[in-house]
C-alpha cells in the first residue's frame, strides 16, 4: 500500500495533468483535511515531490486567501532542457539533487527505469566514499558525462 505521501503527491499530478491553464493552485489546509492529515504533510509532498530539478516550479502566498501554486515546467526542445540540468548540475551536487534531476529525466522518457538505478548506483555516496566536497564535485562530474552521452544518443545537442 502506498503511504499518504505518495497519495497526496499522485492527487496533485492528476489535477496538474488536467489543468488547462498548466497548473495547480489549492490551499494547504483543505487538501491536509481532504486526506486527514497535517498541513506539514502537505508541505512535505510539495517540498519534496515538486522540485526545480523535477521539473517544477512552486509559488505561494501566505495568508487569508493564500495558495499553494505548482505549475509542470514544460521545456520546448531537449537542447533546452540538456542545458537547464547541466545549469542545475553545476560543478557540485548532493545525491538527492542528482536523484531528482534522474526522476526528471525518468519522468521525461529519456531514461528507462533500468537506467535509472544504474545512473543513481554510480553517483550514491556508497560508490563515492570521498569527503563530502571531492564527492560532490565527483557525482556532478559523473552525472554530467552520463547525461550528455543520453541527450547525444535521444538527438538532442549538447553544445
Amino acid at each position: 500500500m502506498r503511504n499518504i505521501s505518495d497519495i497526496i503527491e499522485q492527487h496533485l499530478k492528476t489535477i496538474l495533468k488536467q489543468s488547462r491553464s498548466g497548473f495547480v493552485e489549492i490551499q494547504r489546509s483543505e487538501l491536509a483535511q481532504k486526506f486527514q492529515c497535517v498541513p506539514s504533510q502537505i508541505n512535505y509532498v510539495i517540498s519534496t515531490r515538486f522540485s526545480k530539478e523535477k521539473g517544477y516550479i512552486v509559488e505561494s502566498k501566505r495568508g487569508g486567501g493564500g495558495y499553494i501554486r505548482i505549475h509542470r515546467v514544460e521545456i520546448s526542445s531537449l537542447k533546452d532542457l540538456f542545458h537547464m540540468i547541466v545549469e542545475m548540475i553545476g560543478q557540485q551536487i548532493s545525491q538527492q539533487t542528482a536523484e531528482d534531476i534522474l526522476a526528471r529525466l525518468l519522468d521525461e522518457g529519456l531514461i528507462t527505469e533500468r537506467e535509472c538505478r544504474i545512473m543513481k548506483a554510480a553517483v550514491s555516496r556508497e560508490v563515492l566514499s570521498f569527503e563530502l566536497q571531492v564527492r560532490d564535485q565527483l557525482r556532478a562530474t559523473l552525472l554530467r558525462a552520463m547525461i550528455t552521452q543520453i541527450f547525444i544518443h535521444r538527438g538532442g545537442e549538447s553544445s
